[in-house]
């Protein structure tokens, strides 16, 4: 399947929007709904990982194409639909440039292709997708294939800001493009600032923090200034929530009023977690969100206790 073909599944955001949710009709608040967060289906790691050649390993990558089919499986599946499924980043291995990301996209590709027509996809860029030091001609790419790189939506009162969290890490390669995107948030976040939606939530690839915002600088999470920074315009400006990936584990803390969701793979994984997905339900009050393995999302479906929040009015 050709970048063209997948068009009316993956290249949604166009215009830093996403128009499979109208603005005009989605400003209003008109009850709890909830959605589905993934993160690095990654096809190619599980064997890059397993043979330590993580740079020009995973030649191989039916593992993720089987778990990738799980989760939309699992997806397709939840009675009522959510009102998107949204996947935060690293999509594929192979970082641009190398052997096997056309192979992968294209595989990729073919199984989201699969979730349910009723359920928006929402594609957020990782680091293998724009490589750790973005370029303009790799952001292009990412956008030609999958869609803009940063965009907000609003869904059922709630303003969504998808980032590209990888300005943040390293823009020396691309600092006109970082500056746009600070400018557009800038514009966003007076938005949320101004309390005009119910909710503000964020979604991006690489954490602000793994933990607390303290810790030491890891690969996992953005720099004590760069984080510290980025958080207190968000707290500043309402935001509740922070949804990531990029850790291969579940983790995450909080910041004043800010909490930091950082959710496992659903391809390979580096800690004890299970391959799984993240159920979150957006009530009037809060948002309370789990983590599923595939197998407990695909058997069982969402818990009683869960399903009894989006009952509230």
């Amino acid at each position: 399947m050709s970048a063209a073909e997948a068009g009316g599944v993956f290249r949604r955001a166009r215009g830093r929007t996403l128009d499979a949710f109208p603005s005009e009709k989605e400003r209003e608040w008109k009850g709890p709904f909830y959605f589905i967060q993934g993160a690095d289906p990654q096809f190619g790691l599980m064997k890059a990982w397993s043979t330590g050649n993580c740079d020009s390993g995973g030649d191989e990558w039916g593992q993720e194409i089987r778990l990738t089919e799980q989760a939309v499986q699992a997806v397709n599946k939840l009675k009522p639909r959510p009102r998107f499924f949204v996947l935060c980043g690293d999509l594929i291995h192979a970082m641009p440039g190398t052997p096997w990301r056309k192979e992968q996209t294209a595989d990729l590709q073919r199984v989201l292709a699969r979730v349910d027509s009723d359920i928006p996809l929402v594609l957020v860029s990782g680091n293998h997708d724009l490589g750790n030091a973005p370029t303009p001609e790799t952001v292009a790419e990412f956008q030609r294939t999958w869609g803009d790189d940063y965009f907000s939506f609003w869904v059922g009162g709630v303003l969504c800001l998808v980032l590209n969290s990888q300005f943040w890490y390293d823009a020396s390669r691309c600092p006109a493009l970082k500056q746009a995107q600070d400018q557009w948030l800038d514009r966003q976040l007076s938005v949320a600032g101004q309390r005009e939606c119910q909710h503000a939530i964020v979604f991006q690839h690489i954490p602000l923090f793994l933990q607390s915002i303290d810790e030491d600088d890891d690969y996992f999470n953005l720099t004590k200034s760069v984080r510290r920074e980025v958080a207190d315009k968000l707290v500043r400006a309402g935001v509740t929530a922070v949804f990531s990936g990029h850790y291969h584990r579940n983790a995450g803390g909080t910041y004043q009023n800010l909490d930091m969701v950082v959710s496992s793979a659903i391809g390979c994984q580096l800690g004890q977690d299970t391959h799984g997905l993240r159920v979150v339900v957006v009530t009037a009050e809060k948002i309370v969100h789990r983590y599923y393995s595939l197998d407990e999302l695909s058997e069982k479906g969402i818990e009683d206790d869960l399903m009894g929040l989006m009952k509230e009015k």
